[in-house]
């Protein structure tokens, strides 16, 4: 190993996020370090799909025991720190809510006083999220638009974006916080609605006769390209100075117009598809989410290259293959 090569240590590189990042930061010739709670036991599913598994080390740390994270941090002296670990369905957070905070907001302040502790010049990105903001009644969000969670993923994620902000205020930590909005991929798990609808447009036109059942058709998101995100965690880490940055691409749609688009993809009129079930609503919705990610664009040159349209077009294209 070169001595100028750069560490970066991945939690959470099991998921979305941690996989395509660990793609273009072994693009970089970064020595990556990928972070499991059973390293022996998982099987990295995302990284063999991107074919880069032999490139990644994986150790086994525990985000919310502060020995373990101690442990690994010693003992690879990363160089950037990218954490997007953690429980990350919002729908799951009302039924898993401890375990929603402890995995996001402990597990953040466990690495925030481990490289504290270490006295190490480690920089650390931390996964926020869209949702801490809640209801903007329709306003675009920035960097300094007011946090109303409305669901306990929200709350997790505000916990750890304020623990964020008062270690690098506290204790000069580079540290910072990318407040991303929906990003998507092929990579994403079926619990997530984007991916629950390409999947069954795609076994529908493949021949299953089966109803895809969603809640609430009229919430609107922004819909981003993950593998474009990931650049945009790197850049963070490359300023002279922390910050934190909405992360987005500026354009919001129903849900209704993605059910379309995804169906229309797959050669499908998606009336004859899709039935409302009350069952599936949220104890709270937010009902619009909407960004204004122009300090990324100012700062560090940033901007998505992919909207709404374009991703679940590369979502079913990418699941044709897939057969349930």
């Amino acid at each position: 190993m070169n001595s100028n090569t750069k560490t970066a240590m991945i939690c959470g590189i099991s998921g979305q996020d941690g996989a395509y990042l660990a793609q273009l930061l072994v693009g970089k010739g970064y020595r990556v370090v990928g972070t499991s709670r059973d390293a022996q036991m998982s099987s990295f599913r995302n990284l063999v799909q991107l074919g880069i598994r032999n490139q990644v080390e994986v150790t086994s740390m525990a985000m919310n025991d502060f020995r373990s994270v101690l442990q690994a941090l010693a003992h690879f002296s990363p160089t950037e720190i990218y954490n997007s670990a953690g429980q990350t369905s919002v729908g799951l957070s009302f039924e898993q809510p401890v375990e929603t905070l402890d995995s996001i907001s402990v597990g953040t302040l466990n690495l925030l006083e481990g490289i504290r502790f270490l006295e190490g010049k480690a920089r650390l990105y931390n996964a926020g999220s869209s949702e801490c903001f809640g209801e903007t009644n329709g306003e675009a969000a920035n960097e300094t638009t007011p946090f109303r969670p409305r669901s306990p993923y929200a709350v997790a994620k505000a916990a750890a974006f304020w623990e964020i902000a008062n270690y690098r205020e506290a204790y000069g930590l580079y540290a910072c916080s990318g407040i991303l909005f929906n990003h998507e991929s092929p990579l994403r798990p079926e619990r997530f609605v984007t991916q629950k609808i390409v999947r069954a447009a795609c076994r529908i036109a493949a021949g299953s006769s089966e109803q895809l059942k969603l809640g609430n058709l009229e919430v609107q998101r922004d819909w981003g390209w993950a593998p474009e995100y990931v650049e945009a965690m790197w850049l963070m880490l490359q300023q002279p100075s922390p910050d934190d940055y909405v992360i987005a691409t500026g354009e919001s749609n129903p849900l209704k117009d993605f059910v379309v688009e995804a169906f229309n993809q797959a050669g499908l009129d998606w009336r004859d598809h899709v039935i409302s079930d009350p069952t599936l609503l949220r104890p709270t919705e937010l009902m619009i989410g909407r960004a204004n990610p122009a300090k990324a664009l100012n700062q560090f040159g940033w901007a998505a290259r992919s909207k709404m349209r374009d991703v679940a077009r590369l979502m079913v294209e990418s699941g044709r293959s897939y057969r349930a």
